[in-house]
């Protein structure tokens, strides 16, 4: 193995090097097509409902489909199934490109286009939680699963900010193109990589093999606790990004790049806060900082929603940032580590229901409140409700960190959770 500082351990492995590096070239190109999708939606209709049905149409179909994926990600090879979802990726934002570019580009191409990416998501997502597992050693999961935070925020930080100035100069159509040819860059390290043979494994009923995995969630009380935090923070909180354009342009009055830079600044911290989880040698402790992110998200998002200076805003979008990743990231960690290797696939798929499938049904809400009521109004009663639902988690901390304690036992895990 090539010698890395032991913040950077998993990238001692090769394939997780190789699937790292893809796919931060990937999602550079997909957070420049996030902000310019909701830049070319409000463009073209003005709407904040608008805006949030885009974002339900493209993410609905996780919560929909993604028990379906998971079952799938434990049955079938990863790898394979990662290059089948990232090429049907590049295929449909490709098509966005070109009808964009032709300007012939209509509020429901992108709506049919985002329901269509949202269910290759529903299997994309589940995969690649099973593949990275399997790119390191398990001692090594926990820095592989900060690194891959990392990955994703260093990328949120570069995308938007790219995204909101490719916009103002050149228009929508060229970030989705740019980021229709990123996904090779993802294709070609999963060609590069050398897998070992797994040997085969019988499974029973798709059905059977679904419920098996809901039946675990329900048994297992610390993993069911993180994924209802994680879904109830979903749903009240991340409707804050599907109304950005609205705060950039008509509270902040800065446009495009005003919203580039905002989501930038957001990665920033969310990376930070990854980076801070790289750094630490076993998840003791991680339960503390899921309850205290938990409430500092809620509270960061009621100060921006009361802030008109945009320098204060930009300010706050750090520490919101830095929350937000902190508690899932942290959430994943412990999740991962307290389920058996053979489940990863379905359990991971709740979670991702509960991370980007619950976003969906926020942003609906989120945009129809945001034009009765004002994005702002909408965006603190959303923070009130993440404070709340934090504040309540720490008060069961005590007895989550029990619960916890055994399962990580039955895992054969050499720390304790506290």
């Amino acid at each position: 193995m090539i010698a890395f500082p032991e913040a950077l351990r998993a990238f001692r492995y090769r394939n997780f090097r190789l699937f790292f590096s893809g796919q931060l070239i990937s999602l550079i190109g997909t957070w420049m097509q996030i902000v310019a999708q909701s830049w070319l939606i409000y463009r073209l209709t003005g709407k904040a409902s608008m805006l949030g049905l885009v974002a339900f149409a493209g993410q609905f179909p996780v919560f929909l489909l993604a028990l379906v994926g998971g079952m799938t990600a434990d049955r079938v090879r990863p790898h394979t199934l990662i290059m089948i979802t990232q090429a049907t990726s590049m295929g449909l934002t490709l098509v966005l490109a070109l009808l964009t570019l032709s300007g012939r580009v209509q509020v429901w191409h992108i709506v049919v286009l985002s329901m269509l990416l949202g269910v290759v998501n529903a299997f994309d997502i589940p995969a690649r939680q099973v593949f990275v597992a399997q790119t390191v050693s398990r001692p090594d999961l926990m820095n592989a699963i900060a690194l891959n935070s990392s990955m994703f925020n260093g990328a949120r930080i570069v995308g938007p900010a790219l995204g909101g100035l490719l916009v103002a100069a050149v228009g929508e159509g060229w970030c989705f193109l740019a980021n229709g040819l990123s996904y090779l860059a993802v294709l070609a390290g999963l060609l590069a990589m050398r897998l070992e043979e797994r040997p085969p494994v019988t499974h029973g009923p798709a059905v059977q093999g679904v419920l098996e995995g809901l039946r675990f969630i329900r048994a297992a009380t610390p993993v069911r606790d993180l994924l209802i935090l994680l879904g109830l923070l979903s749903l009240m909180g991340m409707p804050y990004s599907t109304l950005m354009p609205i705060f950039a342009d008509q509270i902040l009055h800065g446009g495009a790049k005003a919203m580039g830079v905002l989501m930038g600044l957001s990665g920033v911290g969310a990376l930070t806060g990854a980076l801070s989880l790289a750094l630490r040698q076993s998840p003791k402790g991680l339960g503390r900082w899921i309850a205290v992110s938990a409430c500092g998200f809620g509270v960061a998002l009621i100060a921006f929603s009361l802030s008109r200076s945009y320098t204060l805003s930009a300010v706050l979008m750090l520490p919101l940032g830095f929350a937000l990743m902190v508690e899932m990231a942290s959430s994943n960690t412990l999740i991962q580590m307290m389920i058996p290797d053979a489940l990863r696939g379905r359990v991971m798929s709740v979670y991702s229901m509960m991370f980007m499938g619950m976003a969906p049904v926020g942003s609906l809400i989120g945009g129809t409140l945001a034009h009765n009521l004002g994005a702002p109004l909408t965006v603190a009663l959303g923070g009130g409700g993440c404070l709340a639902v934090g504040l309540l988690f720490a008060l069961r901390l005590p007895q989550w960190r029990q619960h916890a304690q055994v399962l990580f036992r039955s895992e054969e895990a050499a720390w304790k959770v506290e």
